[in-house]
Parts: C-alpha cells; structure tokens; sequence
C-alpha cells in the first residue's frame, strides 16, 4: 500500500487497484495528535502527582515517547483510513446540480 513511510503507491502490487481515489489529507495526524496527547498528558501529570521530578525529568520522558508513538502510530492509521475510503466508496465532494 506504501511506496515510502507515509507516500501511497501508485498501483497495489497484488491486485493492481489503482490508489487515485485515496486521499487521507491530515486525517490520520489529527487521530495521532489526540491518542497521543491524551497520553502522554495524562502519564506526565500521574508522575508529576505521585513523584514530583524536576522538570528534565519530563523532558526526557515525554519527548521522545511523544515523538515514538507518533512516528509509530501514522502509518498504521493512514492506512486504516485509506481501507475505509475504499470500503465505503469515498469520492472528493462535489455540489449537485439541481
């Protein structure tokens, strides 16, 4: 489904469906902002309550998990989303001529 990380392919391989009508746009990282926002703000303030570290403590923790689990989640849930574009026949919005 991927040619890159995160750069759709043209064709799949297998069965030659062409990937035109997919378009996630940001989609999959407004998801990924929200999963992982709930998390890691919710882990850094039950650390911050329950053992007060210095605030590079927090840096350290957050940061790079923040940064993993978004770099982790992307893929996967771009495409998730492709799949339901496809299954659900999605086509770019276009106004009725009446």
């Amino acid at each position: 489904m991927f040619s890159g990380f995160l750069t759709v392919a043209a064709r799949c391989p297998a069965c030659d469906l062409d990937y035109d009508f997919a378009d996630t746009g940001d989609g999959p990282a407004i998801f990924i902002m929200l999963i992982v926002g709930l998390i890691v703000v919710s882990s850094a303030l039950v650390v911050e309550v329950v053992y007060q570290p210095p605030y590079w403590i927090h840096a350290i923790l957050w940061g790079p998990l923040t940064l993993l689990l978004c770099l982790a989640m992307l893929r996967p849930f771009k495409g998730v989303l492709l799949a339901l574009q496809y299954y659900h026949k999605a086509e770019e919005g276009r106004l009725a001529k009446d």
